[in-house]
């Protein structure tokens, strides 16, 4: 049953229409945080990075008590580059930059999914992957951040067909998106900047959308929602939804 917008819940919770949801949270602030803002609802929140396994393990582990089952895997872990040019980049800052960019952005996501798999498959549930419109063109990031993504688009595909007839494995792809906290990378100094602080960027973000549209996170929310739906989407495997207004090139 839908959870009622009159709950007084942020709009990124009613979108998940009553379901019983775990997450994961690195920093205690924002776990406190997501704690008060899903007061009163089937929220329950794990300290922790969600780039280890003992920690992806717990998660699990609590989403199948608290909820009887794990039927669906959301993977959202991600840095970005800022947009970093390989002309620009050091050789020994590019290899720790892209250590850093592709362990927390695809193998962090095969550890989830190695992890969550036993109770998915007990489950029949499924998996959904955040990709980013730079998964399919030179946008919206660098070639670190870019390659992470299109290797993603490779997950979405193996797995597909690796966890059938059992689970299914689908993505969403954002287009860019404000209102967001999505930091840059530690290996190059940006740890502390997130993508949002860029000037004009909502502007730019608007210009190349067809839509003219300025994407929040809860635009997207309906994507994931409906691959997550195991009527809706009961015959839906290795799909990517790009959710990005349309884009143009502005």
């Amino acid at each position: 049953m839908p959870v009622p917008a009159s709950a007084g819940l942020p709009p990124w919770l009613t979108c998940t229409r009553g379901a019983t949801v775990t997450a994961i949270e690195r920093s205690a602030e924002h776990a406190a945080a997501l704690r008060h803002e899903g007061k009163g609802s089937p929220l329950h929140v794990v300290e922790g990075d969600a780039t280890r396994a003992d920690t992806l393990a717990k998660a699990v582990e609590e989403a199948v008590l608290a909820g009887g089952g794990l039927h669906q895997l959301t993977c959202c872990v991600g840095v970005f580059d800022h947009y970093a040019s390989l002309r620009e980049l050091p050789v020994d800052k590019l290899v720790g930059a892209a250590e850093e960019t592709w362990r927390l952005n695809v193998l962090s996501t095969l550890v989830a999914v190695a992890t969550a798999w036993p109770a998915l498959r007990d489950t029949g549930g499924s998996v959904t992957l955040t990709l980013s419109e730079s998964a399919f063109r030179p946008a919206g990031g660098g070639v670190l951040y870019g390659s992470s993504k299109w290797a993603l688009r490779g997950v979405v595909q193996h797995l597909s067909v690796d966890l059938a007839p059992h689970v299914r494995v689908n993505g969403v792809a954002p287009g860019g998106t404000t209102g967001t906290r999505f930091s840059g990378l530690d290996a190059l100094g940006q740890g502390e900047s997130t993508v949002d602080a860029r000037v004009g960027r909502d502007e730019r973000i608007r210009a190349g959308t067809a839509l003219r549209v300025k994407p929040t996170p809860e635009d997207h929310a309906g994507a994931f929602v409906y691959l997550a739906d195991p009527v809706a989407a009961r015959i839906v495997t290795g799909v990517v939804i790009n959710s990005d207004g349309g884009h143009t090139e502005g």
